[in-house]
């Protein structure tokens, strides 16, 4: 599937301060590519992200969630690749709320949905043609699912598949490591089950199905991104947990 890359882009990262963000700003800089790696405006960790970000090489951007201001935003940058991977969690709404502030905020349908569509929608009404590479999931539903976190996933994936914007979506399955900020006791747990499971279905001979449903790391995951991203084979595809693993990080 992979090519040859193109010599020259233009990145804006959304999400870039996750776990699988940060590292994807981590590898574009790498490849020497110029990077936006946008930071929410109200974050108290601006300065961290500022000497993080900076150290590499990108540029912190502290563009407002506005879908105007956006608009501009993506029309001024005028960039070559878009990189959807935003996402929030329960656990986050809980902190959200513990600090005074309204966990209603903080949800798959404000962030996840949201904030997403507003990203679309900028490089919409910019006029330009940048792939959008979307960070879904495992198991997301061809129909409407009671699963919050899976549906939101499969109504922005519905919105590139039928829209007119060039994209990549990828589907892995757990994402987890001991380089986490948050700690995931559960979901650890979760996905050493699953991959043992898969494992073992691989022995039996579903090499597939173990390839496509084991955990990964966020370094791994964000390597194999930035490749996916810059293959111009790779545009308008669903890429699987498969695909999301075939570069090592670079060292």
């Amino acid at each position: 599937m992979f090519r040859s890359i193109p010599p020259a882009h233009v990145v804006f990262v959304a999400g870039a301060t996750g776990y699988t963000g940060r590292f994807v700003v981590e590898a574009l800089r790498k490849l020497r590519i110029e990077t936006h790696a946008h930071v929410r405006p109200d974050s108290k960790e601006i300065a961290r992200w500022q000497d993080e970000f900076g150290a590499m090489g990108a540029r912190v951007d502290l563009t407002p969630w506005d879908q105007d201001t956006m608009n501009d935003r993506i029309r001024t940058i005028d960039p070559t690749i878009v990189f959807a991977l935003l996402g929030t969690t329960k656990k986050r709404a809980k902190l959200v709320a513990a600090a005074g502030s309204n966990r209603n905020d903080e949800t798959y349908e404000k962030i996840d949905y949201a904030l997403t569509l507003m990203l679309l929608d900028a490089v919409r009404a910019s006029g330009l043609q940048p792939r959008f590479v979307y960070l879904s999931s495992v198991g997301v539903p061809a129909k409407p699912s009671s699963n919050a976190y899976l549906d939101v996933r499969r109504r922005v994936e519905e919105q590139l598949t039928t829209g007119s914007v060039p994209y990549t979506i990828a589907r892995p399955s757990f994402i987890h490591g001991p380089d986490r900020d948050d700690a995931r006791p559960a979901e650890t747990l979760f996905a050493k089950v699953t991959d043992a499971a898969v494992s073992f279905a691989g022995a039996l001979g579903a090499a597939e199905v173990r390839e496509r449903y084991r955990s990964t790391d966020g370094r791994l995951l964000a390597t194999n991104l930035v490749m996916v991203a810059l293959d111009p084979a790779a545009e308008n595809t669903t890429i699987d947990g498969s695909v999301l693993r075939r570069f090592d990080p670079p060292g």
